[in-house]
């Protein structure tokens, strides 16, 4: 059986590597097509255009995870089984169970490979590419949500920040601080805030009005000290959508919407289907081993690999509906971001007991 493994996971890892190189081609010159539209805006030229395409293709390169797996896995388990190869392993005693742990063994790997992308390259690729085109265009992280800018409950305290700088900077910053009562004590405006250590700012031209019984007073400093939870750790996930953030940002993030009694539902399906996403890899490699079953009268390899990237889409656009609707109607976020994956693997273990029975 050892020998068995050793070759599908040959065979497989081979596919699954070809499907993975023509998709990021793929979708490499589609991310080119698109900066050469914005290439020229001050300093942003060719070489920031093609250095920022390859910063994202990390982030491409978890997002096809499952159909690389899925499609890569029915193609080598085709090929074998036309040559007849699979129907002499299964003759000379291997059984469905044991052909089941052998694709799992063989998806382990690749299973880790998808985490350390979610969370160690694609996260901070990323970011390194938004601040690459940013700095290249001169412009700041604009917040298009609310003209206003963004709102974070810190706290007692409700703090607005107009712009968040490449360097991880804020611009125009409006600290509003209340009493436990929530009447409101102080307005502290600055004009630039630098991160120094976890839960320490430094203020830049600061103004600080402060309401009191006697009446209200102003208050202006060069610089002052603001001790908060921020951090631009924080700030990072505000910026950008949930999915594009490592499970541990995402972790972080939750506790402090809920330290603050805000909405946190998206934020955690967004989580739970980062730490679920591993397995989804070992049961896309599931659902493709009932077409080892195959045969040359059945159709065609294309008509298996098109089977297959159906399927993938399937499996990656009613994953995102379910999560929305998860979010919308405040379902239970481990149901919201498993729903897909357990269904798949129902349908594969279906597959299964049919072509079994067959």
């Amino acid at each position: 059986m050892n020998l068995l493994t050793r070759y599908l996971g040959r065979e497989i890892y081979l596919s699954v590597a070809l499907v993975f190189a023509a998709l990021i081609m793929l979708f490499a010159f589609l991310d080119l097509i698109h900066e050469l539209n914005v290439m020229g805006h001050d300093q942003y030229h060719i070489g920031y255009v093609l250095l920022f395409v390859v910063l994202t293709i990390p982030g491409h390169v978890y997002e096809l995870f499952p159909v690389a797996v899925l499609v890569g896995t029915i193609f080598a388990l085709v090929q074998m089984a036309a040559s007849s190869e699979l129907v002499i392993y299964r003759s000379s005693g291997a059984s469905l169970w044991q052909m089941m742990g052998a694709l799992f063994k063989i998806a382990l790997p690749l299973a880790i490979l998808s985490f350390v992308f979610s969370e160690y390259v694609a996260p901070p690729s990323e970011r390194m590419a938004q601040q690459l085109r940013l700095k290249a265009q001169n412009a700041p992280i604009a917040i298009k949500e609310f003209r206003s800018g963004v709102w974070v409950k810190d706290e007692h305290s409700f703090v607005n920040i107009k712009d968040v700088m490449p360097d991880t900077s804020l611009s125009d910053i409006n600290i509003y601080q209340f009493d436990e009562t929530y009447h409101l004590q102080k307005i502290i405006n600055a004009k630039r805030a630098t991160f120094i250590e976890e839960g320490l700012w430094q203020l830049e031209d600061v103004v600080d009005t402060r309401f009191g019984k006697q009446g209200t007073s102003i208050n202006a400093a060069r610089s002052h000290e603001w001790r908060s939870a921020l951090n631009p750790g924080i700030l990072n996930v505000l910026l950008v959508v949930p999915e594009q953030m490592s499970a541990y940002d995402l972790h972080l993030y939750t506790h402090h919407l809920k330290d603050n009694r805000q909405e946190s539902s998206r934020y955690e399906i967004a989580m739970w289907s980062k730490l679920v996403y591993p397995f989804a890899l070992m049961v896309m490699m599931l659902l493709a081993l009932p077409f080892a079953s195959y045969h040359r009268r059945a159709g065609g390899v294309s008509a298996m690999i098109f089977m297959g990237i159906v399927l993938s889409l399937v499996f990656h656009f009613v994953g995102r509906l379910f999560a929305n609707l998860g979010a919308l109607n405040d379902w239970q976020p481990f149901i919201s971001a498993s729903a897909m994956t357990g269904l798949f693997l129902l349908l594969g273990m279906s597959m299964l007991w049919f072509t079994e029975k067959r």
